[in-house]
C-alpha cells in the first residue's frame, strides 16, 4: 500500500496534465491564478511526494540527489518574493524547498544511519558551492553584441545578465547561508540521533518535530543575524531581524516540520529491500 502511494501521486499528476493538455505557461498561468497559500500547498505535496519517489526508485542515492537538487534551487528561489496572506509583507521564497532536505536527512538517520545523514548534508552544501563555482566560470565567457551573434543566436544576447542575476551571488550572502545550513543541520542530526537514544527509538513523530523545528530556529537565526547584521554593509536594527526574518517566517518552517511527519512514516514502506539499512538499536517507529 506504502509503496504504491510512492507511484501513484506521479501517475495521476501527468494524467492531470495531460488531461487538460496544459502547456508550462499555461500552468504558471492557472497557478497564479488560485490563492498564494494554495500554491504554498502544492509545492509541500510536490516535495515531500518527490522525496518518497526519489527514495523509492532510487533508494539511499536517490534522496543524496534530492537534497542537492533542493539545496540548489532553494538558494535561487530565495530571489523570488511573493505575498502570502498570513503575513504582512511579502516573504522570500525557497522555505519549502530547503525544509523538504530535513526530511530526507531525517529519512537517513533513521533508516541508513548516522553517517548516511552526516554524507547527505556534505554533499547538499558540495552542491550548492560547485554550483556557484562553475556558473560564475560560465558567467567569465564575454557575451558577443547583437551584432556579432547574428539573427540566428541574438536570442541569447541578453541571457547573460539573466543568467548572472541568479547565480552571480553576494558574498554575504551566500556565507551566511552555508554557514547556517551546515550549523542547523548537523545540529538536526545530533538531535534526532539523542532523542533516538533517550526514548530508545520510539515515539518517531518526536524525534522528527522536536530536531527539525528546533534546528529551523537555529537556521534563521544563525543566516538572518550574518545577512543582515554581521556581514552587513548597513545592518538592521536587531528588532527588524527579529521579527521580520528570525520569527517571521519560522511559523511556516514549523508548519512545514509538523507536516511533514507523515511522510517519514510513510518512508518506511517506500525503501527497497535491498536498500534497507537497520540502524543500530533501530525500533518500529512509534
Amino acid at each position: 500500500m506504502g509503496s504504491g502511494f510512492c507511484f501513484v501521486i506521479g501517475r495521476v499528476l501527468r494524467k492531470f496534465i495531460d488531461m487538460l493538455n496544459l502547456s508550462a505557461e499555461a500552468f504558471i498561468a492557472f497557478l497564479n491564478s488560485i490563492p498564494t497559500e494554495l500554491v504554498l500547498g502544492v509545492e509541500l505535496l510536490a516535495a515531500f511526494s518527490a522525496v518518497l519517489i526519489m527514495l523509492r526508485i532510487f533508494g539511499q542515492a536517490g534522496l543524496y540527489l534530492y537534497i542537492g537538487v533542493a539545496i540548489i534551487l532553494a538558494n535561487i528561489q530565495l530571489l523570488m518574493i511573493a505575498q502570502v496572506g498570513f503575513y504582512a509583507e511579502p516573504v522570500a521564497l525557497g522555505t519549502i524547498l530547503f525544509a523538504s532536505s530535513y526530511l530526507c536527512t531525517d529519512i537517513l538517520k533513521e533508516h541508513f544511519g548516522t553517517q548516511a545523514a552526516k554524507k547527505g548534508v556534505w554533499l547538499g552544501f558540495a552542491a550548492a558551492i560547485l554550483t556557484n563555482v562553475f556558473m560564475m566560470l560560465n558567467l567569465g565567457f564575454m557575451p558577443p553584441t547583437v551584432e556579432e551573434a547574428g539573427p540566428g543566436s541574438a536570442w541569447a544576447v541578453g541571457n547573460h545578465d539573466h543568467i548572472a542575476a541568479l547565480f552571480l551571488p553576494a558574498p554575504a550572502l551566500l556565507a551566511a547561508g552555508m554557514t547556517a545550513y551546515l550549523a542547523s543541520q548537523f545540529h538536526d542530526v545530533w538531535l534526532y540521533d539523542l532523542l533516538g537514544k533517550i526514548t530508545k527509538r520510539k515515539h518517531l513523530w518526536l524525534r522528527n518535530n522536536a530536531s527539525t523545528m528546533i534546528s529551523a530556529l537555529i537556521d534563521n537565526t544563525i543566516f538572518s543575524v550574518l545577512a543582515f547584521i554581521v556581514f552587513a554593509a548597513d545592518p538592521l536594527p536587531w528588532d527588524t531581524v527579529l521579527w521580520t526574518y528570525i520569527l517571521g517566517t519560522y511559523v511556516l518552517r514549523l508548519a512545514v516540520a509538523a507536516l511533514d511527519t507523515p511522510f517519514l512514516y510513510l518512508a518506511a514502506r517506500c525503501i527497497r529491500h535491498q536498500d534497507t539499512v537497520v540502524a543500530p538499536g533501530a525500533a518500529s517507529p512509534a
